[in-house]
């Protein structure tokens, strides 16, 4: 029973952003392990708190990654 865990920084991906992560996911798993595991395979997008995330010793909120990404 495949499982992928993603965590991520709360506020960053809205619900529908989700569930396109969730479905891709779950595609790219499927592709290597077979299409028979579909109805095993479990993707898990868990939220951690804004600040309580941290890269290269600092904290990152949401807003830290809207900078990244429009770099």
């Amino acid at each position: 029973m495949p499982l992928v865990n993603i965590k991520g920084i709360s506020g960053y991906l809205t619900p529908d952003q989700k569930k396109q992560l969730i479905s891709g996911v779950t595609e790219a798993v499927l592709a290597v392990e077979g299409e028979g595991l579909r109805d095993v395979t479990w993707v898990i997008v868990e939220d951690v708190a804004p600040g309580a995330w941290g890269v290269g010793g600092q904290p990152m909120t949401d807003a830290d990654l809207r900078r990244l990404a429009n770099r």
